[in-house]
């Protein structure tokens, strides 16, 4: 089986948010699949995707406070600043963390560990909505 998706993810601030949920929303076809891979693809070069606590949301909180001093918004010597202070360190962090995933599935489900989950970074002041395509390859149930 082959099923590819756009997905539309709701507009969120800026920072860390989990949306396995959202994604899974996005993809009932998942639940047919017995054993196979889910691969997601960010539209975007000013946010990121990528996996990790799902349960405690100061974790997220922390990653935006780490990703903010690594890539602070106003450092002089840049030159790209088409839409604001923001717009270059969103393309700094979108970058370091990438814009795919490639996630095992296993009866029906994301075989990812208890506590691990999908964030979007989001790293625009107001990023808007961002879209994700989709693409689930495996065998059926």
């Amino acid at each position: 089986m082959w099923q590819q998706t756009l997905i539309t993810l709701r507009a969120k601030p800026r920072g860390f948010h989990l949306v396995t949920d959202e994604l899974l929303a996005g993809l009932p076809e998942l639940k047919a699949c017995r054993v196979g891979l889910l691969h997601l693809w960010l539209q975007h070069t000013s946010a990121s995707l990528t996996v990790n606590e799902n349960a405690d949301p100061a974790v997220r909180r922390d990653f935006e406070r780490f990703f903010n001093l690594l890539v602070p918004q106003g450092r002089a010597g840049f030159e790209h600043n088409d839409e604001g202070p923001d717009d270059l360190p969103a393309h700094f962090k979108a970058s370091l963390l990438g814009c795919q995933l490639s996630l095992p599935v296993k009866a029906g489900r994301l075989a990812i560990g208890t506590w691990q989950g999908v964030y979007l970074g989001e790293h625009r002041d107001h990023g808007g909505a961002r879209k994700v395509l989709a693409t689930l390859q495996g065998d059926e149930a």
